[in-house]
């Protein structure tokens, strides 16, 4: 199962054994980035996110809605 990305950020944080602070520093956004982040918060910038997630040689891309949807049963290519 794929992990939230409060979940998975907070995770390698504190595997590179990085405070809140130290971690924000090193990936360049405030404080409150990373605690959004780490709290799961609904609202954030998705150039902030990505900064964060570029420490981990990861990061966010809008999705197609076509990607998002079932495959329609019917569909054969």
């Amino acid at each position: 199962m794929m992990k939230s990305l409060a979940e998975f950020v907070k995770q390698k944080r504190k595997e590179a054994e990085l405070t809140q602070e130290d971690f924000a520093a090193r990936a360049g956004v405030a404080l409150t980035v990373i605690r959004k982040i780490e709290q799961g918060k609904g609202n954030l910038n998705l150039e902030k996110a990505n900064q964060v997630l570029k420490m981990f040689g990861h990061e966010l891309a809008p999705a197609d809605s076509k990607e998002l949807s079932p495959p329609d049963k019917d569909f054969r290519p």
